[in-house]
């Protein structure tokens, strides 16, 4: 039986919205990975990405960045996305990452173990789509068996799985889709033009900051990215569990907090905020970042076969107590 079939708190049901359409979600997040390959294709095939960034991408789907066919399929991705990100790039203020994390930290939240997750996670998403081909757990094992296939280590084995559990935050203490996924940015700051959409930041109440609105607002150069508030979302969410709750390493936080943090990892912005140590994170995400975009294949991942090995990674990096089989995290 599965475990979120006998497993339930009163926290689970008194804060799980199921009015909440997870299939929505999952079409915005779809749309806004396609925006990222075509713009990552693109820069690469005209010649204007790095090295890290060819490395990067290297397995592109496009043959000639002379075919226009990529470019109405850029325009066309970005018109699907465009709203989205202008409701994003309005409601990402300093006070509004100031309240989600402050509730975070005050209020009563759900309670599974990482398994439990999963599962939920995919009733909430795949069952209200009869026609999807592949589950939520198969998508996440599908990251996780890439990353194990090119020999990577256990805990980057299961970063691959767990990266997307965040987006259990939309269906308990999100105010919407844009407050979930998309790509993510510092607050506090100028809004940089590496973001997607720079221009959409006009209503954003922190542009007119005295404050907020300079180069480097609340921070100091080189201060690290630990030091920054990123953009909540599930991404940030996910970091601040994991940070609190398991043993994975500094790198595995990274990919979890950064994955999403595309103005950073792929168009060079932000680079005045690191320090040394942020020099490695930013090698570690590049590293997980195809994992990310380019996992989805034919093969689907035989579940039940697999479960067995990943629960043990589960119990090596969240450790249960003595009288757990599994850990029970606060979600």
């Amino acid at each position: 039986m599965a475990p979120s079939a006998v497993y339930e708190t009163p926290n689970i049901n008194e804060n799980f919205n199921s009015h909440k359409d997870g299939l929505a979600l999952e079409a915005t997040s779809d749309a806004v990975d396609e925006v990222n390959v075509l713009k990552a294709t693109m820069r690469v095939k005209n010649g204007t990405a790095s090295q890290a960034e060819v490395d990067l991408y290297e397995q592109s789907q496009f043959d000639s960045s002379k075919d226009k066919t990529q470019f109405r399929q850029y325009e066309d991705a970005c018109d699907r996305v465009k709203n989205f990100y202008r409701e994003q790039h309005t409601k990402q203020t300093v006070a509004y990452n100031l309240k989600a994390r402050n509730e975070f930290k005050s209020k009563t939240r759900a309670e599974m173990t990482i398994w439990q997750a999963m599962e939920k996670l995919n009733t909430l998403i795949d069952e209200s789509d009869p026609d999807t081909s592949l589950s939520q757990i198969e998508h996440l094992l599908q990251s996780a068996e890439a990353i194990r296939r090119d020999g990577k280590p256990r805990w980057f084995q299961l970063t691959g799985l767990i990266h997307d559990l965040g987006k259990l935050l939309f269906f308990y203490a999100a105010e919407g889709q844009w407050d979930v996924v998309g790509d993510t940015f510092p607050v506090g700051c100028r809004f940089d033009e590496s973001i997607i959409y720079p221009g959409t930041f006009t209503q954003n109440p922190d542009t007119n900051d005295p404050i907020y609105s300079t180069e480097h607002g609340i921070y100091t150069p080189g201060c690290g990215m630990d030091n920054v508030m990123l953009s909540w979302g599930h991404d940030e969410y996910l970091y601040h569990i994991c940070r609190e709750q398991s043993t994975l390493p500094d790198e595995a936080l990274a990919m979890i907090r950064y994955h999403s943090f595309y103005p950073w990892h792929s168009a060079g912005g932000y680079r005045w905020m690191m320090d040394e140590k942020d020099e490695r994170m930013l090698e570690a995400v590049r590293a997980f970042n195809p994992y990310d975009l380019y996992s989805k294949s034919d093969d689907v991942p035989k579940v039940e076969e697999l479960k067995g090995y990943y629960l043990g990674l589960i119990n090596e990096f969240f450790p249960p107590g003595e009288a757990e089989a599994e850990k029970v995290i606060k979600w």
